[in-house]
C-alpha cells in the first residue's frame, strides 16, 4: 500500500453515515461508496461458496470481537446448512510470531487474517493465501482500501478493518482540563498533560509491556518528525538511521512524556491500561480506536474521542492522526474445506454483515455501503475530515527491524538516553540489513 496515502473528507465521505452514499470516490475511498455485486464462484480459483459444507476454523487475534463473530457465524450457519465455524483466537503478539506455522500445518485457519505489512508479506511468500483475483470478491470493497492485500498485481487478501491507530481520549476529562478543542502543537499537548496531571489523573495510559500495542504511539510520534512519509521503509533500507538527528529528536519527545505516563509504563500490559482508562483514572489510552469496544465493555460511559500527539509547531504539521487498513482476510491454500472458508469470506463481505460487525465492535470496515448504527462510530465521524497518515510502522517488512526501531521508545521510557537507545537499535538494524 502506498506509504504516503492520506485519509481525508473527500476520499472517505460517508464513512460512518447512516446510509449508503452512491458514486465513485477518489484516492482512499472508504466504506459507503458505490454498490457492487457479491462475489461468485470462479472456475480459475476453484472456490465455490454454493458448495459450502462441513466445519472450518477461523483464525484471528481479535478476542474482543468473539461475541460479534459468534453472532455472524450463527447467521452464516443458518444460511449455509450443514456448516460449522470454530474461532481459533490467539493474542496479537503470539499471532504475529506463531500464526504462519500453525496455518501452514492446516490445523487452524481455513479462513485466516494477517497484519498489514510484514506478516502479510511473509504469509504470501509462504504461499498460504489463495489467489482471490478471479472471484471478483474485491468488488464488494472500497478499491483503494484493499491494496494492502495485493501482491504482484493479484488480490490475495482483503483488509477488513479501517482503524485509527492513535490514542483514544476521555473527552470529559480533556474538557475539564480546558481542552474541548484538541491541542494542535507540541507545547499545547504538554500543557494539556500538565493540566490533567494537576487534577490527579494519569494523562497517558501506555501499555509499554505489550510490544504490539506499545508501537501504536510510535505512528503518531514519528508522523510529523520524519523527512518523508516512507520513513520506515527507508530505515529498513538503510537510507535513514534511527541515529539520525530527526529520529533522536523524536525520542527526546518520548522522554518528555515520561512524567505523564503511569508508573512502570514499560511493564504494563494492555488490559490494565484499558482498565485505567475505562475507570477514569487515565485521560488517554495510547493504542487505537480498535479498543473502544473493549473499554465500553469495561463500563466506560464517558464520551470517547481521539487525539494523536502533535510533536511539532503548528506551522510544521503535516498530519493530525493515523489510520490503517488491516485484518487481512484470506482463504488458506492448505485448507481441506476451502469452499466453506470462501463462503464465510463472501458472507463477511456483504454490506449488511460488514455494517453489523462494525457496529458491534465500534470498528469501521472497508466493505462498500456498510451501514453503521454504533454511536461511537458516528461520534468520531469528524475524523474522516482530517488529514491522517497511513500507519507507518507497518511499512516494515522485517519484524526484527521494526521491533528494534520501536523498541527505542520503550528503552527511552524505561530510562535509557535517546542517543544510547538509538545506537543499540541501529546495531541490530545494521545486522539485519546485512543478512
Amino acid at each position: 500500500m502506498t506509504p504516503n496515502l492520506t485519509l481525508t473528507r473527500r476520499n472517505l465521505l460517508g464513512l460512518v453515515s447512516a446510509g449508503a452514499v452512491a458514486g465513485a470516490l477518489t484516492a482512499c475511498a472508504g466504506p459507503g461508496g458505490s454498490s457492487a455485486p457479491a462475489a461468485g464462484p470462479s472456475s480459475t480459483s476453484g472456490l465455490d461458496a454454493s458448495k459450502a459444507s462441513g466445519s472450518i476454523s477461523f483464525a484471528h487475534w481479535r478476542a474482543e470481537d468473539k461475541a460479534a463473530f459468534d453472532k455472524i457465524i450463527a447467521a452464516f450457519k443458518a444460511k449455509y446448512a450443514g456448516t460449522d465455524v470454530r474461532q481459533d483466537i490467539t493474542p496479537s503478539n503470539d499471532y504475529q510470531s506463531n500464526a504462519m506455522a500453525q496455518i501452514r500445518q492446516g490445523t487452524v485457519g481455513d479462513l485466516f487474517v494477517a497484519f498489514r505489512g510484514a506478516q502479510f508479506i511473509a504469509m504470501t511468500k509462504a504461499g498460504l493465501y489463495t489467489d482471490l483475483t478471479s472471484t471478483n470478491i474485491a468488488d464488494s470493497y472500497e478499491k483503494s482500501l484493499i491494496t494492502a492485500g495485493q501482491s504482484d498485481g493479484k488480490q490475495y487478501g482483503l483488509p477488513y478493518q479501517l482503524v485509527f491507530n492513535q490514542p483514544i481520549t476521555n473527552e470529559d476529562l480533556l474538557s475539564q482540563a480546558g481542552y474541548s478543542t484538541l491541542p494542535g502543537d507540541w507545547n499545547s499537548y504538554l500543557d494539556l498533560c500538565d493540566k490533567l496531571k494537576s487534577k490527579g489523573v494519569v494523562p497517558i495510559a501506555w501499555p509499554g509491556g505489550d510490544v504490539g500495542n506499545a508501537g501504536q504511539l510510535f505512528n503518531c510520534m514519528i508522523m510529523n518528525e520524519a523527512p518523508s512519509d516512507d520513513m520506515c521503509t527507508k530505515i529498513e533500507a538503510g537510507t535513514y538511521k534511527v541515529t539520525d538527528d530527526w529520529f533522536i529528536g523524536m525520542l527526546k519527545k518520548y522522554q518528555q512524556l515520561i512524567p505523564y505516563m503511569q508508573p512502570n509504563a514499560t511493564g504494563t500490559a494492555v488490559e490494565p491500561a484499558e482498565q485505567m482508562f475505562a475507570s477514569g483514572k487515565a485521560a488517554m489510552l495510547a493504542t487505537g480506536s480498535y479498543h473502544i469496544a473493549a473499554v465500553r465493555a469495561l463500563k466506560a460511559t464517558f464520551p470517547i474521542g481521539m487525539l494523536a500527539p502533535i510533536t511539532v509547531s503548528k506551522d510544521k504539521v503535516k498530519y493530525v492522526g493515523i489510520y490503517n487498513a488491516t485484518f487481512i482476510l484470506g482463504v488458506s491454500t492448505v485448507s481441506k474445506n476451502p469452499n466453506t472458508a470462501f463462503a464465510l469470506l463472501k458472507f463477511l463481505s456483504d454490506p449488511a454483515i460488514g455494517g453489523q460487525y462494525g457496529s458491534d465492535t465500534a470498528q469501521n470496515v472497508t466493505v462498500k455501503n456498510a451501514v453503521y448504527t454504533n454511536s461511537n462510530l458516528t461520534h468520531l465521524a469528524d475524523w474522516t475530515t482530517k488529514k491522517t497518515l497511513l500507519a507507518p510502522r507497518f511499512q516494515f517488512s522485517n519484524l526484527d527491524i521494526r521491533n528494534a526501531a520501536e523498541g527505542t521508545a520503550i528503552a527511552v521510557i524505561g530510562g535509557k538516553s535517546p542517543e544510547q537507545a538509538a545506537a543499540d537499535a541501529q546495531k541490530i538494524i545494521d545486522q539485519q540489513i546485512k543478512k
